[in-house]
């Protein structure tokens, strides 16, 4: 709001009324700004002095949501969508972009977020998340708020995003609209059920907006997703480590033509796989099943052989999974596990044991029934895109490492990566559909980018080049890439070296952690070139990361915030404050997993 120049206008307020009325506006909504002048026109017409009401009506209802792979951002789109075709007044916005000083005007959110790795919130939550927990958050005594929070019971830290955004917002004297609702990966039901209820409220919380949009038909366009995935065409599906490589990554290439998909450089690509067929045979002979009885998958009945190939998850193991199997095998040493209260004993049982694992080492005697009850609905997988559709129309292209391994006395598979790898050939069909990923893109055409990308993680990367390439950008591209073995492991080699002799690369630094006997990653290269990654940050340069999550994503970022000490003279404390300025402005980012 601009302040009137003394004298230019007689004012029916003095200057504390001015004062006041100008702290009260500051921060609203364009629509709360609607509101409060229809509110303010009709005291004026009843000659009413205000008065503060029993219970206040919310202006609009804020749906809040922070998302990893954009799931959250669906549920919290269509909702808002629901919300406004019923006449309400609606505010759809990320945690990334909302304002924390507007929360103690607030009067109605709806907050869905996810949960990532163990307990971590997304990174367009992060410092939503920081700033709630401080002491600088308001209190919250006029907000009615309600909060879905998904995650994945693989983690010990299960939604715990959500249960402390849930916690917080209550312990600042926000009042529950509903009980918080969480959700597995199959979270689709539950969610719908709790936007239902929200929706089913509205009518008491909120006026109708004074002006309804005018509801017109429009022709449907064609969009694939979980419930319908596009069965793209397998054009490649090729090898691209060595023979004597301790690794198998794949170079996948799809064909998208006729779908009307498309993508952007740092999407995801959803796979609809298959349970290694293996491993559905083990399962039957370990639990004494015969595969063609029948079992019923909530409105579906069918073969037990196609329920645990296709419909439900048999690989990694989970927390629902580990306590209703602890019942059923009356296993003291899983009762005792989970009664513990020892959360990194259980994370690491869980990230070690597949769920064959455990029902071998505690056995039970149970029915098929009883079996397929204890476990979740197989969801896709996702996968970062390496192609630019701007240099490969109607393909999108994949970089999968194909999880065998062997535990415990026998194989394990990965269920996504070796369906990729070993059962899919040219010429057959894969279902997917694309996952964008809004934070995660390209800067503007002439500003640099350091890329970290070390074994897969290389697979967005080689799609930011190929779009850079193909769009004669001007900003500098600088890679770093590590893996295990220059020989065998070197991802794309000839496309760098390509990109590098026709100016599309313009640094590259390598890291072959078993080259030699020191073992050297990625971190140890950006140190080695401190003052050169230093001086293109100086220089506006984005700084992207992908990969690991849980060792070289941390590493990667402690090496970061060590460069910026050093070679900026601050401490290591400053150097994370500057890490988070560089966050909230878009110029670190990471797809992490």
């Amino acid at each position: 709001m601009s302040t009137l120049a003394a004298g230019s206008i007689a004012l029916p307020l003095n200057d504390q009324q001015l004062a006041k009325l100008h702290e009260a506006v500051v921060g609203l909504s364009a629509a709360q700004l609607t509101w409060v002048s229809g509110y303010v026109a009709g005291l004026a017409a009843a000659d009413v002095e205000p008065a503060a009401p029993a219970a206040a009506s919310a202006a609009e209802l804020t749906v809040l949501f922070g998302s990893q792979t954009g799931n959250s951002q669906a549920i919290a789109a269509a909702l808002a969508e629901r919300a406004r075709a019923r006449g309400f007044a609606t505010n759809l916005v990320s945690l990334a972009d909302y304002r924390p000083a507007n929360l103690k005007r607030e009067m109605l959110i709806s907050l869905i977020v996810s949960t990532h790795g163990e307990g971590d919130p997304p990174d367009d939550a992060e410092l939503f998340h920081e700033f709630l927990q401080s002491e600088r958050a308001p209190k919250l005594t006029n907000l009615r708020f309600s909060v879905l929070a998904l995650g994945d019971s693989s983690y010990i830290n299960f939604c715990q995003t959500g249960r402390e955004f849930d916690a917080r917002l209550a312990e600042l004297g926000g009042e529950r609209l509903m009980p918080l609702v969480e959700c597995d990966l199959d979270y689709e039901d539950n969610a719908a059920a709790w936007s239902d209820a929200i929706l089913a409220e509205l009518p008491e919380l909120l006026q109708p907006a004074s002006s309804v949009p005018q509801l017109v038909a429009v022709k449907s366009i064609s969009r694939f997703d979980k419930t319908r995935p596009f069965p793209a065409e397998v054009l490649v599906n090729q090898k691209i480590t060595a023979t004597e490589s301790t690794k198998d990554v794949r170079h996948i290439e799809l064909s998208l033509e006729g779908s009307g998909l498309g993508y952007d450089p740092g999407d995801s690509l959803a796979v609809i796989v298959r349970n290694p067929p293996e491993l559905v045979t083990e399962l039957c002979t370990e639990l004494g099943f015969d595969a063609d009885e029948t079992v019923r998958i909530g409105n579906e009945v069918l073969s037990l052989h196609e329920a645990l190939s296709a419909k439900l998850e048999i690989t990694a193991g989970n927390l629902g999974f580990l306590r209703a199997w602890s019942q059923m095998s009356d296993a003291d040493e899983l009762s005792s596990l989970l009664a513990s209260g020892a959360n990194n004993a259980l994370a690491e049982f869980l990230d070690t044991h597949q769920i064959i694992d455990i029902v071998r080492k505690y056995p039970a005697k149970v029915t098929a029934a009883a079996f397929v009850g204890c476990l979740r609905k197989l969801s896709p997988r996702s996968y970062s895109i390496s192609s630019s559709l701007a240099a490969n129309p109607d393909e999108v292209h994949l970089t999968v490492a194909a999880v065998r391994y062997e535990a415990f006395g026998s194989t394990h598979w990965g269920a996504a990566s070796t369906h990729l790898a070993d059962r899919v050939a040219a010429g057959d069909t894969v279902d997917v559909y694309v996952e964008a990923n809004p934070r995660f893109r390209l800067p503007a055409e002439d500003v640099p980018i350091i890329m970290i990308g070390p074994g897969t993680g290389i697979a967005p990367f080689r799609a930011f080049i190929e779009e850079r390439a193909a769009r004669g950008a001007t900003g500098r591209n600088w890679l770093f890439f590590g893996e295990r073995s220059f020989r065998n492991d070197f991802l794309y080699q000839l496309e760098w070296l390509r990109h590098r002799k026709n100016g599309h690369l313009h640094r590259l630094d390598v890291a072959f952690s078993r080259d030699q006997d020191e073992k050297i990653y990625v971190q140890h290269r950006l140190l080695e070139h401190a003052q050169d990654v230093h001086r293109w940050l100086e220089e506006g340069a984005v700084v992207y990361v992908c990969g690991d999550a849980k060792r070289m994503a941390v590493d990667v970022h402690e090496t970061l915030a060590e460069i910026i000490a050093t070679q900026s003279g601050v401490s290591h404390d400053d150097a994370e404050l500057r890490l988070k300025e560089l966050r909230r402005a878009g110029r670190y980012q990471r797809d992490v997993y």
